[in-house]
C-alpha cells in the first residue's frame, strides 16, 4: 500500500509539473467558451468542455468556469471548479489541490464509516426480519460488514462462508455501487465508473488475494472458487465483447443483468446439495449451531473488544437508566471502556470520525439483532423519526426538492419537520424504554435508506473532487477511476481480508476477493469505451482471472507465497502500462 501511495504521489506531482509548465494556447480568444466552432476545434481529453480551464489564461479561467455547464454539472455541495478557480487565488492553487487530496481521503474515510456502521447492520436487520438463511443472506465478503463492525462472530465456516449471495453483497459494494451511481449520473465523469470497477476488480484479485496467500499460505476450497472465477470471467467477457461492439441492446442489457440471478441460483443450489451430501455423511441435519461458529473462535479484531467480552463492565446490581441517559449514551460515539484499548493510530482515526459519526447517530437508526433489546433506544429512534426523513429531503439531488416550495409558501424540509415530530411524539409516548415495540423492526428499512442517502452524498462528493483533479492535472476520469477511486474504495477489503487472514481463516478471505466483487460488475453494461486504457482495464482483468483459473488448479489448489509474489507483480505491471497509456507512452 505503501508503494501505491508513492505511486500515484509521483504521477500527481508529474503531471503538476507538466501542468504548471504549460503555456496557455488561448490568450487572445477571450470568448472561447463561447464559440461552438472554437470548442469543437479544441476536443477535451475527457470529451468534458470543463477541461479546457487548463489551457487559458488565470484571468479568464474563473469567466469560464462560471460560464462553462459542465463545470458547474457536478451534483455535490460543493462546486469544485468555481472554488478552485474563483475563491483561491491562482499562486495558491497547488494549496488547494492539496487540500482537495486530505478531503478526498477523508471522504473515503466516512464513505466506509457509514457503509460498516450504519448499512450493513440494518441490511442485516432486514434479511433477519425475512428470515433468510444465512448461506443465502450473508455476503461474499461479511468480514468487511463485521470486522470494521465487531460483528465478527457472524462469520460463516469454511464452505458456508463461501455460499451467500445476497442481501449484503449489497452492503459490502455500497462504497463501489455508489461511486459508480455518481459517475453515471454526468456523461463527463462516466470514465470514473468503468475505471473504478474494473480496477478495484483487478486491485481485488490481486493485490489483495496476493496479500493473503503471503501472510498465510493455505489450500483454497476448490468448487467455490472455480465457480466464482467462471462467472466473473464470463461477465467480463461480456462486457469486453459489449464494449468491443460499441453500443448494448435491450436484449443484451437484460441477458447481463440476469447473469447475476443465474448466479444467486448457482450458489443456493449447490449450497442445498453440500447440505445434502454432509447430512449423509454425517447422519444429522446441518443445524445453524452447525452453521455458526462459537464465540471463542474467534480474536479480537482491530484491537476492540468484542459484544461477547463485554460483560466484565456490565454493573453488579441492575439499574435502571434515565430517559435522558438513554439519550446521553446513544449519541455518544466514544465508548471510555474500549477507549483505553486503541492503539494511537485507532485513537487519531476515532478523533477525526467523532464529529460525522455524532451526526450519523443523529439521523441514522440502527437495528442490531445482536445487542439486547436490538438497539431500541426510545429518545435517539424517536428523533430519528424526524432526522430521518429530513436527511433524505436534503441530500436527494443535493437538497434541490429538499428546498422546494409548496404552493410557493411551505418549503418541503419544513412540512418533513411538522410530519415528523407529529409521528415521533406519538412513538415516543406510546413506547417504554425497556421493551422495543412490534414496529421496531421498520426502524432497519428507515436506517437502510437514510444510510444509502449519505452514501450516495459521499460519493458524489468523492466524484465531484476527483473530476476537479482530472481536470486540473490534466488526466482521464478512467486513470483516476482505477487508481484513488479504486484504492479508496477497496482499501477497506484489504485490511479486512489481511486481518483475517492472520487469525487463521485465508478461505473467508480469498472468496472475498473472487466473489464480492461480481455485484459491481455488473453496473458496466451502461458504459462506452473511453480510449484506448479501458480495453487495458478489461484486458488486464480478464488476464488477471485466467491466470487464477490456470495456475491454481494446476498448483492442485495450494496458493503459496510464490503465487502471491506473482500476483502483486502482476498488479505493478498492470498500473505501469495503465499510466503508460494514458501519457500516451504506449498506444494501441
Amino acid at each position: 500500500m505503501r508503494a501505491l501511495l508513492v505511486l500515484s504521489l509521483c504521477t500527481i506531482a508529474l503531471q503538476w509539473h507538466r501542468v504548471s509548465g504549460q503555456k496557455s494556447v488561448y490568450l487572445q480568444q477571450v470568448s472561447l467558451w463561447s464559440s461552438d466552432k472554437q470548442a469543437a476545434d479544441a476536443p477535451s481529453h475527457n470529451g468534458d468542455q470543463c477541461d479546457e480551464v487548463m489551457n487559458l489564461s488565470i484571468n479568464q479561467r474563473c469567466e469560464f468556469v462560471k460560464n462553462t455547464p459542465d463545470c458547474a454539472s457536478d451534483e455535490g455541495f460543493i462546486k469544485y471548479p468555481y472554488v478552485t478557480f474563483c475563491q483561491f487565488a491562482p499562486n495558491l492553487l497547488p494549496l488547494a489541490i492539496t487540500l482537495y487530496v486530505i478531503w478526498l481521503l477523508f471522504l473515503f474515510l466516512i464513505l466506509g464509516l457509514i457503509a460498516s456502521e450504519f448499512f450493513c447492520p440494518n441490511l442485516a436487520a432486514i434479511a433477519s426480519t425475512l428470515k433468510l438463511t444465512h448461506n443465502v443472506a450473508v455476503s461474499f465478503k461479511p468480514f468487511e460488514c463485521f470486522v470494521l463492525d465487531q460483528r465478527i462472530t457472524h462469520l460463516l465456516l469454511d464452505e458456508i462462508n463461501q455460499q451467500g449471495v445476497t442481501f449484503l453483497a449489497l452492503g459490502n459494494g455500497a462504497p463501489d455501487v455508489f461511486s459508480a451511481m455518481a459517475a453515471f449520473s454526468h456523461p463527463q465523469t462516466a470514465g470514473l465508473a468503468i475505471g473504478a470497477l474494473f480496477g478495484a476488480g483487478i486491485f481485488v484479485t490481486t493485490v489483495v488475494a496476493g496479500s493473503v496467500a503471503l501472510v498465510k499460505p493455505f489450500t483454497v476450497a476448490s468448487r467455490p472458487f472455480l465457480r466464482d472465477v467462471i462467472f466473473y470471467m464470463s461477465a467480463v467477457f461480456w462486457t469486453f465483447t459489449m464494449l468491443y461492439k460499441g453500443h448494448v441492446s435491450m436484449g443484451e442489457a437484460v441477458g447481463y443483468l440476469c447473469l447475476y440471478p443465474v448466479y444467486v441460483f448457482t450458489v443456493i443450489v449447490s449450497t442445498y446439495i453440500y447440505s445434502r451430501q454432509k447430512h449423509r455423511l454425517n447422519g444429522s441435519p446441518l443445524s445453524s449451531e452447525e452453521i455458526l461458529p462459537p464465540d471463542h473462535l474467534f480474536p479480537e479484531a482491530n484491537g476492540n473488544i468484542q459484544a461477547n467480552d463485554l460483560g466484565e463492565y456490565e454493573p453488579l446490581l441492575p439499574y435502571a437508566q434515565s430517559t435522558a441517559q438513554i439519550f446521553l449514551n446513544a449519541i455518544n460515539p466514544v465508548d471510555s471502556r474500549t477507549w483505553r484499548r486503541y492503539h494511537w493510530a485507532e485513537k487519531v482515526q476515532k478523533v477525526v470520525k467523532v464529529p460525522v459519526e455524532f451526526l450519523l447517530l443523529l439521523t441514522v437508526p440502527v437495528v442490531d439483532t445482536d445487542m439486547e433489546g436490538h438497539n431500541w433506544k426510545r429518545p435517539l429512534n424517536s428523533l430519528h423519526i424526524i432526522t430521518g426523513p429530513l436527511v433524505c429531503v436534503l441530500t436527494f439531488q443535493s437538497g434541490k426538492y429538499g428546498l422546494y416550495y409548496i404552493q410557493g409558501e411551505v418549503p418541503v424540509w419544513v412540512l418533513t419537520i411538522c410530519i415528523g415530530v407529529f409521528l415521533s411524539g406519538i412513538v415516543f409516548f406510546t413506547t417504554t424504554d425497556e421493551q422495543p415495540p412490534r414496529f421496531h423492526s421498520l426502524y432497519s428499512l428507515l436506517g437502510f435508506i437514510v444510510s444509502a442517502m449519505w452514501i450516495s452524498t459521499v460519493a458524489s462528493e468523492i466524484v465531484s473532487v476527483l473530476h476537479l483533479l482530472g481536470v486540473v492535472l490534466t488526466l482521464s476520469n478512467t486513470v483516476l477511476g482505477l487508481t484513488l477511486l479504486a484504492w479508496g474504495n477497496s482499501i477497506g477489503d484489504c485490511f479486512a481480508d489481511i486481518t483475517i487472514a492472520r487469525q487463521g481463516y485465508p478461505r473467508m478471505a480469498i472468496s472475498a476477493c473472487f466473489g464480492g466483487i461480481i455485484f459491481s460488475i455488473f453496473y458496466v453494461f451502461i458504459l462506452e469505451p473511453e480510449g484506448s486504457l479501458c480495453w487495458v482495464l478489461a484486458g488486464a482483468l480478464g488476464l488477471s482471472l485466467v491466470f487464477s483459473f490456470i495456475l491454481v488448479p494446476l498448483q492442485c489448489f495450494h496458493l503459496n507465497r510464490f503465487y502471491g509474489i506473482f500476483l502483486l507483480f502482476f498488479y505493478m505491471v498492470f498500473l505501469v502500462v495503465a499510466l503508460l497509456t494514458e501519457f500516451r507512452i504506449i498506444r494501441f
